[in-house]
């Protein structure tokens, strides 16, 4: 199958069905094309929107994220998860002030030296902004790929990365770039779905070999899953008497990092104890239903507790605050928080 005729096939798909009014597709500039392909990685384009226009709003410019408090950055994210992303851009968008002028590096090489950008991200940057030449790979093109190709092995294994990548470069056009990285994200997206493809409306179908063994759902090859382990915490919802409740910064490194979360204990603790070594009296206590949170490495099985508090906890520093919960203000609020604090109301 010639290289040429992957290309013509799937750029005039592109130019019938492909989409083209994506908020981030109206002046792609390399700052815009940037955050929608972060806010993209592990979300769905229909939860991005949303996101992205809101984030533009308050964010037009690298400048403006930049200078921004870390805080409202991750605000704006609450709810979109995997808040190392907002983080990333934060720092990135400060790199980009203090090291490159202002300009997002214009080269694969150079964007990938910015936290949170990988070669197939760096790819997409300047493809999808400056219609320059460079292969992608993110989830939904690894996908296409590997049905072609009928590609045994799971795509996160080095071998295999590495003979996508190798397909990726062969085929990517050299004239329209851009628009085919787009056309193969589209296909991923809405053709060559994860589950139930639409193969007849599938512009490779006539040399796709796993439509040719009838095999599509073998491809990807899926990563073999070992059950997830399952942490238990109690989640402290302390209460004072004009009913503010207290909440507590994350470090920026590791789980929720930089969110605001209720006091987090694990079961195996008295929670009892925790308040008396905070010198917090109490003089009633509520205990929850449990509800589970899935990461993608372990399930959190939550039991929240609502203490009213005697009097007023003075907060130690700037990494506690009493908040009202049905205005907590521009914070960054974990999904479990922000579930507990409407739940509150």
């Amino acid at each position: 199958m010639p290289h040429a005729w992957f290309q013509q096939a799937v750029l005039h798909w592109y130019d019938e069905h492909g989409r083209k009014h994506l908020p981030w597709q109206q002046n792609p500039t390399p700052y815009r094309v940037w955050v929608s392909e972060i806010m993209l990685q592990q979300t769905q384009v229909t939860t991005v929107i949303p996101y992205f226009e809101r984030f533009m709003q308050q964010f037009p410019t690298v400048d403006s994220l930049a200078a921004a408090p870390l805080d409202q950055v991750l605000h704006l994210w609450t709810g979109l998860g995997y808040y190392a992303r907002a983080r990333n851009l934060h720092k990135s968008a400060q790199t980009i002030i203090a090291e490159h002028h202002g300009q997002l590096p214009t080269s694969v090489e150079g964007l990938m030296t910015l936290p949170g950008i990988g070669r197939s991200t760096a790819g997409a940057i300047v493809s999808l902004s400056a219609n320059q030449w460079a292969p992608i790979l993110d989830g939904n093109v690894k996908r296409v790929l590997t049905r072609f190709y009928a590609l045994e092995g799971w795509p996160g294994q080095r071998q295999v990365e590495n003979q996508l990548w190798q397909y990726a470069e062969q085929l990517t056009s050299t004239d329209r770039p851009g628009a085919f990285n787009q056309v193969m994200m589209d296909l991923g997206a809405t053709v060559c779905t994860r589950s139930k493809p639409a193969c007849a409306e599938c512009p490779l179908q006539k040399h796709c070999q796993a439509y040719a063994l009838g095999k599509q759902q073998h491809f990807p090859t899926p990563k073999k899953k070992s059950p997830l382990p399952v942490r238990e915490r109690y989640f402290l919802m302390l209460r004072n008497q004009h009913k503010d409740v207290l909440l507590v910064q994350r470090p920026t490194q590791g789980l929720w990092g930089g969110l605001w979360c209720f006091p987090e204990i694990d079961t195996t603790t008295c929670w009892q104890e925790t308040l008396a070594h905070m010198n917090i009296a109490y003089h009633e206590h509520t205990q929850w239903s449990s509800f589970r949170h899935t990461f993608s490495h372990y399930h959190l099985d939550i039991t929240p507790v609502l203490v009213e508090v005697d009097a007023v906890h003075r907060v130690a520093d700037n990494s506690e605050r009493w908040v009202t919960p049905t205005a907590p203000g521009e914070l960054g609020l974990a999904a479990p928080t922000k579930k507990l604090l409407r739940k509150l109301n």
